[in-house]
C-alpha cells in the first residue's frame, strides 16, 4: 500500500516520513514539488470554481502518487497497486460523499485501487483578477495528437458567427508545446472565421522532492489524462461552457489487444464509461463536468478522411503530419529526438493506418525500421504490430465486447459496429 497527500504549505510540522511522502503544490513554485505554470488555486486561470480547483488537486495528486510507484510486472491487472491519498479541498463533505464514485474512476483508468481522504484546505490571502473575457462556445483540449488537432479543426468549423473557441494544452515533456503552438496556429489558418486563444499549461511533478531525494520514476502514468480533463473543466467552468475531449471512437473503446492487453496496458482516457462516471462523479461534488467527445462514433481513419474532404488531400496531410501520436517513451536513451515517432506502438500503428486507410501521404518521421541493432531491438520489444495482426486474424468476438465494460447506454450492437470499421482501417495497414 502507497500513501501520499498533498500539501499546499510547507510550513506546518511534519514527519521525515510524511515528508518523504507528500508532494508540496506551494505558491512558490520554486520551491514546490511540481514544475507548475500554475498556482494551487488556479488564480493564473481566473476566479476558478472552488471544486474544480479541487478536482485539479485530486487529479494532480493522483498522477504524482501514480508516477512515484513502480508496477512490478506484467498480467492482466499488472501487478494492480493500492493507493491511499489524502487532499487539501475547499470543503471535504461533498468530496467525501463521492469518494466511491471518484475511486472507481481512478480504478477504471488506471487498473489500480485507490482510497481518497479529504481535509479543509490552508487558508489563504484574497486575490483579484482581471474581468473575465467574453465567453467561448467550448473549451477544446489540445494535446499535440492527431485527433485533437481534427478537434480543433472541427470545432472551429462550427463556430457560428460571432462566436470564439479556446484551446486547452497541457505537457510535461518540453518537446510538446512547439508542436502544440504549430497545430493551433495552423487549425486557425486552415480554418478562417472566429477568434481562439490557445493556453499552454506546464503542471507536472518534479524529479526530485524537496528535500533533495530521487522520487521513483513509473514511467506508464495513465491517470494522467484525469489531470488534463480537471484543468480543462477548471477552465470550461468559467464561462460553464463545454469541454471537447476529442478522440477517435475505436481508440476510445478499448478493445484489448489480447487477453494480456488489459487495465493499464491500455488507455481509457476517453472511454464512454469513464467519461460518463468522471462527469456524474464531479457533479455530484458540485464541480462543473460537462464533457463531449465530437468523435465518438468514428474511427480515426474516417476522420481522416473527412479532413481530405474539406481540406484536400495535401493540405491534410501536412496539417496531420505535423502532429504527434506516439506513446513510446525512451528515445533520449538511444540519442533520438523525443519528438521522434517510433511507429510500432499502438498509437502510432493506428496513426500509420488512418493515413493508408484515408488514402493521404504521411510524412511522418518514423523511427522504426532501424537500421541500429540497438535501436530495433528497443522497437521489437515495444511493438504492438504482432498483437494487431493477432486481432485482425481473430476479429471481434463477443467476450471482446463484454470486456469493453460499457455503460448500459451504449448499444453492443454500435460497438461492435464501430469496432469491425476500426479494424478495417487497420486491415488497410496489415492486408
Amino acid at each position: 500500500m502507497a500513501r501520499f497527500a498533498l500539501r499546499l504549505t510547507a510550513d506546518d510540522p511534519v514527519s521525515a516520513t510524511e515528508a518523504a511522502s507528500s508532494f508540496y503544490w506551494l505558491s512558490d513554485r520554486a520551491r514546490s514539488s511540481f514544475y507548475s505554470s500554475v498556482d494551487p488555486y488556479l488564480s493564473d486561470f481566473g476566479p476558478v470554481p472552488p471544486r474544480n480547483v479541487d478536482l485539479v488537486r485530486i487529479a494532480l495528486t493522483a498522477l504524482a502518487a501514480d508516477r512515484s510507484v513502480h508496477r512490478a510486472g506484467r498480467g492482466s491487472n499488472w501487478n494492480q497497486r493500492h493507493f491511499e491519498l489524502e487532499i487539501p479541498v475547499s470543503d471535504p463533505g461533498p468530496w467525501a460523499r463521492a469518494a466511491a464514485a471518484l475511486q472507481h474512476v481512478l480504478a477504471l483508468l488506471s487498473g489500480d485501487t485507490w482510497e481518497l481522504s479529504f481535509v479543509p484546505q490552508p487558508d489563504r490571502a484574497p486575490f483579484t483578477t482581471a474581468p473575465l473575457a467574453s465567453a467561448p462556445a467550448r473549451v477544446v483540449l489540445l494535446s499535440g495528437g492527431a485527433d485533437s488537432a481534427l478537434g480543433a479543426v472541427h470545432s472551429r468549423r462550427h463556430l457560428a458567427e460571432g462566436e470564439h473557441h479556446l484551446l486547452l494544452s497541457h505537457f510535461s515533456n518540453t518537446m510538446l508545446p512547439p508542436i502544440q503552438k504549430h497545430i493551433a496556429a495552423e487549425a486557425m489558418r486552415l480554418v478562417p472565421g472566429g477568434a481562439q486563444e490557445h493556453r499552454i499549461v506546464r503542471l507536472s511533478r518534479r524529479t526530485r522532492r524537496i528535500d533533495g531525494t530521487p522520487y521513483p520514476s513509473e514511467p506508464t502514468t495513465r491517470s494522467r489524462s484525469l489531470l488534463f480533463i480537471a484543468l480543462g473543466l477548471a477552465v470550461a467552468s468559467l464561462h460553464h461552457v463545454p469541454l471537447w475531449i476529442p478522440e477517435n471512437g475505436f481508440a476510445s473503446l478499448n478493445p484489448p489487444l489480447g487477453p494480456e492487453r488489459l487495465g493499464s496496458l491500455s488507455t481509457r482516457t476517453t472511454h464512454p464509461a469513464f467519461l460518463q462516471d468522471l462527469s456524474a462523479a464531479a457533479t455530484a461534488a458540485g464541480a462543473h463536468a460537462v464533457l463531449e467527445n465530437p468523435f465518438a462514433r468514428h474511427t480515426k481513419g474516417e476522420m481522416f478522411q473527412q479532413a481530405a474532404g474539406f481540406l484536400g488531400a495535401e493540405k491534410a496531410s501536412a496539417f496531420l503530419s505535423a502532429t504527434h501520436s506516439c506513446g513510446l517513451t525512451g528515445q533520449r536513451a538511444h540519442s533520438i529526438p523525443a519528438q521522434r515517432q517510433c511507429g510500432v506502438c499502438f498509437g502510432c500503428v493506428l496513426r500509420r493506418a488512418s493515413f493508408t486507410a484515408a488514402n493521404l501521404r504521411d510524412r511522418t518521421d518514423y523511427i522504426a525500421p532501424s537500421s541500429d541493432a540497438a535501436v530495433q531491438d528497443w522497437l521489437r520489444r515495444s511493438s504492438v504490430e504482432q498483437p494487431v495482426r493477432n486481432l485482425l486474424r481473430r476479429g471481434i468476438r463477443n467476450r471482446d465486447l463484454i470486456a469493453l465494460d460499457l455503460p448500459h447506454t451504449y448499444p453492443l450492437r454500435e460497438a461492435r459496429d464501430l469496432c469491425v470499421r476500426g479494424l478495417k482501417d487497420l486491415r488497410s495497414l496489415y492486408p
